[in-house]
């Protein structure tokens, strides 16, 4: 039977993604080869690997992000400000960081408020905030959502992909309270192409995948069936 398809380029909405704990020189290497390749709209890598990646993109269309505060959040604002300050030096234009949910679920909004406006001011980079949606209730995804649009964040992430995934309910809710103004990054989990669609029109204008060229890769398989 055949599949419907929406009319939608996926490949420049993924950030493609390598945040295994035991990537190397050389897979930083061929996701950035990937990322240009394929027509990404960003590599995320980790901070030790940011001068490679900016390196090795310079130039090129693919943009330069990283995770800050990655995966828990919990490290101190300043530890926060400062990996961000040295990741923009080295090359990053894109930072993902991640709150501290224990202050989010605390009430302490004023601390998590502060935290990502010194980040955004003081880099002046393009910030999506990681709010690591699978922990909150959905009271708590609307207040973080809107603490960090009033602090600046350019984007709204779902997940870091270590405690859940992103869903379709997620992104939804994070469209109607943004509004449009700013992006939503959907991220975790995302494996198949159809996934990547439903995830794009709850809209998602960043999928966060390590899965980028499989998906494309399944999307060119489905399409050869259909047409078979």
């Amino acid at each position: 039977m055949a599949i419907d398809y929406p009319d939608i380029d996926i490949a420049p909405l993924i950030d493609h993604a390598l945040l295994d704990p035991a990537a190397t020189a050389e897979q930083v290497g061929k996701c950035c080869y990937e990322a240009e390749r394929f027509g990404f709209a960003a590599v995320c890598v980790y901070p030790v690997y940011v001068k490679q990646a900016a390196d090795l993109l310079y130039g090129k269309a693919p943009k330069v992000c990283t995770v800050i505060g990655f995966p828990t959040g919990a490290t101190t604002p300043a530890v926060k400000l400062y990996e961000a300050q040295e990741a923009t030096d080295n090359g990053a234009t894109e930072l993902d960081v991640v709150i501290h949910i224990g202050s989010l679920k605390a009430g302490k909004t004023n601390e998590l408020y502060r935290e990502i406006a010194q980040i955004c001011e003081e880099t002046e980079q393009t910030v999506k905030v990681i709010l690591e949606t699978a922990l909150l209730t959905d009271a708590q995804k609307r207040l973080a959502a809107e603490l960090c649009m009033d602090a600046g964040a350019q984007f709204l992430k779902t997940n870091t992909g270590w405690n859940g995934g992103a869903t379709v309910a997620d992104v939804r809710l994070l469209k109607e309270v943004t509004q449009g103004q700013v992006g939503i990054k959907a991220a975790g989990g995302i494996r198949t192409i159809e996934q990547a669609y439903d995830l794009v029109l709850a809209g998602a204008t960043r999928l966060g995948t390590s899965r980028g060229p499989e998906l494309l890769r399944q999307l060119t398989s489905r399409e050869e069936e259909e047409h078979s």
